[in-house]
């Protein structure tokens, strides 16, 4: 059933080549993409401009149906866009447009996390905010097994590995690069993970509420990606549940001040106050309240070299066992960033920068 359901997919590929050879009018097809009612999945419709927009304020609100999962009612919300990239699926001069959602009264929706996040943002404009985010995923094929996987199973570990029997959809990690890249989303790097068919990308620098924007849209194209492969990408935490390997999102954090000379002393000043503060963090570092992350770092294994503590905060330099790791060459050099290795794969990416800058740069050790 699966060799003719893939064979069916690819069919339905070329047919849509002919369609795609068409010659384009004056119009411009622009998909609206947001954060949906769950917090963690990304949704997205397709409307014609009738001229190409040359920046945001081009673009229009527009509206959508929304599920309020507290009363289950749908209920009609407002799209507003707050980021405009290009469309490497349909290909210049279409366009993506990455979206906030606003109830009717102009509120923001409770999945809706950019709108804090940008306020918080601007209130630390001067310290210049910079992040790094660093996305593991892993790809399934449509019968829910790890793509690629022979039926008996994979024993092996795979981190950077090169060969066919090592790592498996690197064609698909190559397309999200390069679609990534012609999109203006700020990714900069990838690699293999522990399982065969795990990867990894990584967004950043990004200044700001610009982190936010930019991770999202690169986990949006990476979904469109694997549609045309006909393979499936999970951000699940624990991926495989008969293994011990997990999922992050990594991510790292800096100021002007960590990044100029003698910037250490910043640095160690942020993780005193991150250590005071670590459920509170753990519990926003995944969508749902820490419960992804107490199945992701309370894992002990084989692997338990890439795995901090769900219960209690660690630093160190160099280690990948801790909490917030110092980056060996950030303490030889004096000045740098620092990497958080919480987050969970499946994070909202707002809420993590936010937590980060409030507790870095705006709250005493001990205030929340």
């Amino acid at each position: 059933m699966s060799v003719l359901l893939s064979e069916s997919l690819s069919l339905h590929k070329r047919v849509k080549n002919h369609y795609l050879s068409l010659t384009k009018g004056t119009e411009c097809l622009v998909t609206y993409i947001w954060i949906d009612e769950t917090g963690e999945n990304l949704n997205g419709k397709t409307r014609t401009l009738y001229k190409e927009p040359t920046g945001i304020r081009d673009i229009p609100e527009w509206h959508t149906a929304y599920l309020v999962e507290t009363s289950g009612t749908v209920v009609e919300v407002i799209l507003v866009p707050v980021k405009m990239f290009r469309d490497p699926f349909n290909l210049d001069p279409y366009k993506l447009v990455l979206c906030e959602v606003l109830d009717i009264n102009r509120v923001p929706e409770e999945s809706n996390q950019r709108s804090q996040c940008a306020k918080v943002m601007e209130e630390v404009r001067e310290h210049q905010p910079w992040f790094g985010m660093e996305q593991e995923y892993t790809l399934f094929g449509l019968d829910g097994q790890p793509f690629g996987w022979p039926s008996q199973g994979c024993s092996k570990t795979a981190h950077c590995a090169v060969g066919i029997n090592k790592a498996y959809g690197r064609d698909i990690v190559i397309c999200h690069y390069r679609a990534c890249l012609y999109a203006g989303v700020k990714i900069c790097g990838t690699n293999g993970e522990l399982l065969p068919s795990q990867w990894e990308f990584q967004v950043g620098p990004c200044e700001g509420i610009e982190m936010g924007d930019d991770l999202l849209m690169a986990r949006y194209i990476l979904h469109r990606v694997c549609e045309e492969f006909g393979v499936v990408a999970s951000l699940d935490v624990k991926p495989v549940e008969s293994r011990e390997e997990t999922s992050g999102c990594h991510t790292n954090f800096s100021t002007k001040e960590m990044r100029s000379e003698g910037g250490l002393q910043y640095i160690e000043e942020a993780i005193r106050r991150l250590s005071k503060c670590h459920s509170q963090h753990i519990r926003v570092y995944d969508p749902h309240n820490g419960a992804d992350n107490m199945r992701r770092l309370t894992t002990q294994c084989a692997t338990s070299r890439y795995i901090s503590s769900f219960h209690d905060f660690t630093s160190a330099i160099g280690s990948r066992t801790v909490s917030v790791r110092i980056p060996d060459h950030v303490s030889q050099m004096g000045c740098g960033y620092f990497e958080d290795r919480r987050p969970a794969a499946n994070c909202d990416p707002y809420a993590v920068t936010r937590a980060l800058v409030e507790t870095c740069l705006l709250e005493a050790p001990g205030e929340k």
